[in-house]
């Protein structure tokens, strides 16, 4: 099974949430805080590493907030 994670750039999040819709795995949660611009930005609530790395979010995401690593299983 593939690992992955992303980075999310949490100043440029608006919080539209489109993103943890998508999150196949329910891992992508909005914030109880505020970013710079005073919106409620998304994080990864990843602990025990199940983020797969298919980068669904960064595709719908409107603001390009995501950056998505991905590392396949070594054979």
């Amino acid at each position: 099974m593939a690992h992955g994670t992303v980075v999310i750039d949490r100043d440029r999040c608006k919080g539209c949430a489109l993103c943890t819709d998508v999150c196949p795995k329910n891992l992508l949660h909005l914030e109880s805080g505020y970013n710079a611009r005073g919106y409620h930005p998304v994080m990864l609530a990843d602990g025990p590493g199940h983020c797969t790395g298919c980068a669904i979010c960064a595709v719908i995401c409107p603001d390009v907030v995501f950056t998505v690593y991905r590392e396949g299983r070594r054979l």
